[in-house]
């Protein structure tokens, strides 16, 4: 019984972890343990227990008698992250360099330019999938699994606050990850670390500024959850 609960547990997890990292779940939306379970043909416990895993991770949050939601960050959150992605992908980016083959490098610069033109996609959802990749790629030719895994669940968190950012602006396609898959793939081990480090800290500017709307929010509603969050910051 309890294998059966777990394994309903784990599928009720990736699914919704996966519609997060889709931006098919928005900041502040509210998540219902009973309407979720009755949509997955599953009881509330295995459901429950999912949730429970994906708040453990910074995904969600739950108050009481205020229920579940996607999670909206502080800005103490936010700048928080980025030291540990800084950290952490400027490491990868030094080991890529190193030990990457030559079909990852090429594979890199063809992913870095596609993100960049799917970056004036309106279609946030098809660049925040991408844009993922990209960076999951360069964990994985980095060669180190434990490294690998802590860039994949740090993505998985900053990946739901992108879905907050307006639609492009068309002003020609920019570079920014062509230019940086170019470092890690052709410089040295320091060239591509510093290419990192710039790119990240640039990443965390642009979350703080775009997530001023809900760190607004999350202020204002105290102990409290605002069910149409996603709503008023669209």
């Amino acid at each position: 019984m309890r294998a059966t609960q777990s394994t309903l547990a784990n599928a009720a997890y990736g699914i919704v972890r996966r519609r997060l990292l889709r931006g098919q779940l928005s900041l502040g939306q509210a998540v219902s343990r009973r309407k979720l379970a009755a949509e997955l043909g599953m009881s509330f416990l295995p459901v429950s227990e999912a949730l429970l895993r994906l708040e453990v991770e910074g995904l969600l949050e739950s108050r009481p008698r205020a229920g579940t939601r996607v999670r909206i960050p502080s800005p103490d959150d936010v700048r928080g992250h980025y030291v540990v992605r800084e950290s952490l992908e400027t490491q990868a980016a030094r080991f890529f360099s190193r030990k990457a083959s030559k079909a990852e490098r090429v594979s890199l610069q063809r992913l870095g330019a596609r993100v960049d033109r799917l970056s004036q996609d309106p279609d946030r959802r098809r660049y925040l999938q991408l844009h993922y990749e990209f960076h999951r790629s360069i964990a994985e030719g980095a060669r180190c699994p434990v490294l690998s895994a802590a860039i994949e669940q740090t993505c998985a968190l900053s990946s739901t606050w992108f879905c907050v950012f307006p639609r492009p602006v068309a002003v020609g396609v920019p570079r920014r990850h062509r230019d940086l898959a170019k470092a890690l793939a052709t410089g040295t081990s320091a060239v591509a670390a510093a290419a990192m480090r710039q790119h990240v800290r640039r990443s965390e500017q642009e979350a703080l500024h775009r997530l001023q709307p809900y760190f607004e929010i999350r202020k204002s509603t105290g102990r409290t959850f605002s069910r149409s969050a996603q709503r008023v910051v669209s």
